[in-house]
């Protein structure tokens, strides 16, 4: 069980049947009245976020989120399949479970898969991939303005903003949560 005076970012707990996650959380003190913990949560199955205020004694049933690694097989139409590292199990998941961010993970790649109670809600690709850039219009000399940038393809089929000095066949580091440009690689 935990209080929501115990709340902080990322803790996921059981409300009405449903296992939800706080994104944001502020305990507010008025001058008359109780205390209260005015919290925005998200239900991690559907995703949808709600913002509500709690009493801080009220208490909820903890909901405990399996991280498990796995690496991106292979997909056959709209599902992705999943190997379990331990088991050699293959994991099917539907496309619509896998988020934005996916687009950046290439085969063979090891990814975090969520679940409650065996229902796969989630997949965390790594922060950081190296990926080739596959298509991009070709850099000048002399193009060396500030923050100046282009579209590039990488390998996953990806498009991302790179400088542009960046040219075809070069690896670059990107961030998979904000989908920008890192570095090279």
């Amino acid at each position: 069980m935990i209080s929501a005076g115990d709340f902080r970012n990322g803790v996921t707990f059981e409300l009405d049947g449903q296992v939800v996650q706080v994104i944001e959380f502020q305990h507010v003190k008025p001058g008359k009245g109780a205390a209260f913990v005015r919290t925005k949560y998200k239900n991690v199955i559907t995703g949808s976020v709600v913002e509500t205020s709690f009493n801080p004694t009220a208490k909820f049933p903890t909901a405990f989120v399996e991280r498990k690694d796995m690496q991106y097989s292979y997909n056959d139409g709209d599902l992705y399949y999943f190997m379990d590292m331990e088991s050699y199990e293959q994991v099917p998941i539907s496309k619509d479970i896998l988020g934005d961010s996916f687009r950046f993970v290439k085969e063979e790649m090891i990814c975090k898969i969520l679940s409650y109670k065996g229902t796969v809600f989630g997949v965390e690709p790594p922060n950081f991939v190296e990926l080739v850039v596959t298509q991009t219009d070709p850099g000048f000399k002399g193009d060396t303005a500030t923050n100046a940038t282009k579209p590039a393809t990488v390998e996953t089929g990806a498009e991302v903003k790179v400088p542009l000095f960046i040219n075809e066949g070069e690896k670059i580091q990107i961030d998979t949560r904000t989908g920008e440009y890192m570095s090279r690689a």
